[in-house]
């Protein structure tokens, strides 16, 4: 990572971790410790907001460069050359998370209860910027957390199918972004940086059924561009991956997104709504729940409790 793209990020709230790791602190945990408000997650799968590291394992590489990203995008390179120990990765984040975190013990809308809860994550989002399946030793990334009783959530864009194949340990769950119903979009609108990029997705989708962990296909949907229209192709693609939950939630106009699209790109939650109706009529999914400020809908494969012990 060069010094400017490490100047940026930490400007952002960014704490670098090694040579091409980074921690920050979510919104939702912040929100979760001053106002008691969280995430979708909290709500769909029972992770606590506030309990949670939110981690990348690869800042500097990814193998797209989304319109909708609302991240900074300091991509210079797709694979990793030199790799961090990822003992020492995990050991690290933790530390600066606590770190970000110590400010809030004196803040006197946060109970002592709860800081202290915070100071102790439980719970490793592996998705906060980049593409995290380029670090080469992810599955003894995620094995490391597993061995401090955290629970992962590992978030990728589908196109590394041969690590996804090959993981072990599994995440607790894995998410896959589908945010395009046919190979036209994704170019335009996933601006891949490797060649077959809409190959390489399909091939992880017809990999997950195989995979003995939780899976959500989700689908990023961005007004005007990839939404409507689509519901037969985007249940076509959920087909092949017979995922446990689909998570139909809007781009939201906020970050470096908005250099590249607009507000009309914004999908309102009845948008999103009557999308998941559509899709769940086609798939036969049950539209099982929704948060209506993270302009998200869940929908299940089965009537099964969703919820983790987290």
């Amino acid at each position: 990572m060069d010094e400017e793209t490490k100047r940026i990020l930490k400007k952002q709230g960014y704490a670098i971790v090694g040579n091409h790791s980074a921690v920050k602190l979510c919104h939702w945990l912040r929100e979760s410790l001053l106002h008691n408000r969280f995430c979708y997650k909290q709500q769909f799968y029972g992770i606590k907001s506030h309990r949670c590291l939110q981690m990348s394992p690869a800042v500097n590489n990814c193998t797209q460069n989304c319109l909708f990203c609302w991240r900074y995008q300091p991509f210079k390179e797709v694979y990793l050359k030199e790799v961090d120990d990822p003992e020492f990765i995990v050991e690290e984040s933790i530390r600066q998370q606590r770190r970000l975190i110590v400010g809030y013990k004196g803040d006197p809308r946060v109970s002592r209860e709860k800081w202290e809860e915070a100071m102790n994550p439980k719970h490793a989002a592996i998705s906060l910027i980049g593409e995290p399946t380029l670090y080469p030793r992810l599955g003894e990334l995620i094995e490391e957390y597993h061995k401090r009783g955290f629970t992962t959530f590992l978030v990728t864009n589908g196109t590394m199918p041969e690590v996804i194949e090959n993981l072990d340990p599994l995440p607790t769950q894995l998410y896959v972004t589908v945010a395009a119903p046919n190979e036209e979009i994704y170019k335009k609108l996933l601006v891949p940086l490797i060649k077959n990029g809409w190959e390489r997705l399909k091939k992880t989708l017809e990999i997950l059924p195989s995979l003995d962990t939780r899976k959500v296909i989700r689908h990023t949907l961005v007004k005007g561009w990839n939404m409507e229209r689509y519901e037969e192709e985007y249940a076509k693609l959920d087909g092949i991956a017979e995922p446990d939950f689909i998570e139909p939630k809007a781009y939201v106009f906020v970050g470096y997104s908005r250099e590249r699209l607009t507000i009309d790109n914004m999908p309102s939650m009845d948008e999103i709504r009557d999308f998941a109706h559509k899709l769940a009529e086609l798939t036969g999914y049950y539209y099982r729940d929704e948060k209506e400020d993270s302009r998200v809908v869940l929908l299940t494969k089965t009537n099964k409790p969703t919820k983790i012990n987290a």
